[in-house]
């Protein structure tokens, strides 16, 4: 079999994989649940890529979050629950069902905003309309925080669930009051620790990042890109720092904190500098 730009390649491999008796036997052992992960994992992939501006590391991850839709895609049809094909109608019919000033015959002048809202009407409707299908299944109230995904990321859901807030007027209006939040929190962890409390640090952890996603939203900043570009520099200079003693025969562990910081502060500084220099000035 040869590679090939056409999907239906993509599908006759997947679909070959998982023939009994000839395909592969990792392949045919897996199911949703143990597949989920890795749908979760191409998904960052893809957004690091992006983070690096890596464009042929960016073909390729999306290449494998790809291969996550066929795998579920295949599973679902040995199942004859549904095909790839039911996918890619249910996600086309969904985008132009979303996007009336766009494929329909209306006003194209719409503002953002009342694009945005358009597109939550409709969501909401299409919510309504699976509920409707699941007429045995004892219907939750309804929330407006309801249609936040459980399975995203933690960063990304709580971005989410502010957002949603705030469509109500629950939220902030200064980007200092979240700080002073922030502050708030942070004294409460101090108090946890000193009370030796392991379950209140635990809670008093998880409302200072979520007053930090909140300070993140506020600044117009994805607290996800954000944390992979501080990733990043984490790994960049701790590198320095490495490369550093090595060059001086001796290793991590036989260097102090003390040391270990001042080539931190060393890398940091030469980052700067690098920075001030003109990018045409740069070798």
């Amino acid at each position: 079999m040869t590679p090939s730009r056409d999907i239906s390649r993509l599908l006759e491999i997947m679909a070959q994989l998982r023939t009994p008796g000839s395909g592969c036997p990792w392949d045919l052992e897996q199911n949703f649940a143990t597949i989920a992960p890795y749908a979760i994992e191409e998904a960052h992939e893809v957004a690091e890529a992006i983070a690096r501006g890596d464009l042929d590391d960016l073909r390729d991850e999306l290449g494998d979050l790809l291969l996550q839709v066929v795998f579920h895609a295949r599973m679902a049809e040995e199942q004859n629950a549904f095909a790839f094909g039911d996918v890619v109608e249910a996600i086309t019919r969904k985008m132009i069902r979303r996007h009336p000033h766009v494929f329909a015959d209306k006003d194209g002048n719409l503002t953002p905003a009342h694009v945005k809202g358009a597109w939550e009407r409709i969501k909401a409707e299409e919510k309504a309309e699976r509920a409707a299908r699941r007429p045995g299944q004892e219907q939750a109230a309804a929330s407006l925080l309801s249609g936040v995904k459980a399975g995203q990321p933690a960063l990304v859901r709580a971005m989410e669930l502010q957002r949603k807030a705030s469509t109500v007027g629950f939220d902030w209006h200064d980007p200092r009051a979240v700080l002073q939040k922030i502050r708030e929190e942070c004294d409460e962890i101090e108090q946890a620790l000193d009370d030796h409390d392991a379950d209140e640090l635990a809670d008093e952890t998880g409302d200072l990042l979520f007053a930090l996603v909140n300070l993140a939203r506020h600044v117009d900043t994805d607290p996800e890109m954000a944390l992979r570009r501080t990733n990043a520099k984490f790994e960049r200079r701790f590198a320095y720092i490495e490369r550093a003693l090595a060059a001086q025969g001796r290793t991590l562990d036989q260097a102090t904190l003390d040391e270990m910081d001042a080539l931190w502060n060393e890398a940091k500084g030469s980052e700067v500098k690098e920075q001030e220099i003109p990018a045409s000035s740069r070798p």
